[in-house]
């Protein structure tokens, strides 16, 4: 038994009328990402990053040569508005760990890209930051992680989008 059984325990004396099915599973879900999140930020915290400026760091590497994009690119694969976007773009600059470059192709542009330290510091990251999830999930068999990671896409799919 665990604190959301005591919940839903409690619901169901109060209230026996309702199904609460979706209770405990977005319930464990909720901890699940306070949890781990919190295990997964100290990680990046480590590597003296917030969990967004590692998001752009990723980004741009898991780009290609040069690493380098468009301010809109990242914006848009990180589903962040412009402004959050300078704000972290300003602090990893003033880390030294991204550059703005103007846009040969187009000069009225910049663009990202990620300096050999960001490239390092993102290496790094990312190296600590796959195991750690490893060891997170690592009280589930080889199948049970793929069998939750499949029922959590399934689940995701039938979601309204974002």
């Amino acid at each position: 038994m665990d604190e959301v059984d005591a919940i839903l325990a409690q619901w169901e004396r109060e209230r026996p009328d309702l199904d609460l099915s979706g209770m405990g599973v977005f319930g464990r879900l909720g901890r699940l990402y306070v949890i781990g999140g919190r295990a997964i930020d100290e990680v990046f915290t480590r590597h003296g990053l917030q969990r967004g400026e590692f998001d752009v760091l990723a980004t741009l590497r898991r780009s290609g040569p040069p690493y380098t994009l468009i301010p809109s690119a990242l914006s848009e694969t990180l589903m962040l508005s412009r402004a959050g976007m300078t704000n972290r773009l300003d602090r990893l600059e003033t880390a030294g760990l991204i550059e703005r470059r103007l846009d040969q192709a187009d000069r009225r542009s910049f663009l990202i890209a990620l300096t050999p330290e960001g490239r390092r510091v993102v290496d790094a990251t990312v190296s600590e930051h796959t195991a750690n999830q490893v060891r997170l999930l690592s009280s589930l068999t080889p199948q049970e992680r793929t069998t939750l990671d499949q029922l959590v896409r399934k689940l995701l799919s039938g979601m309204p989008p974002q």
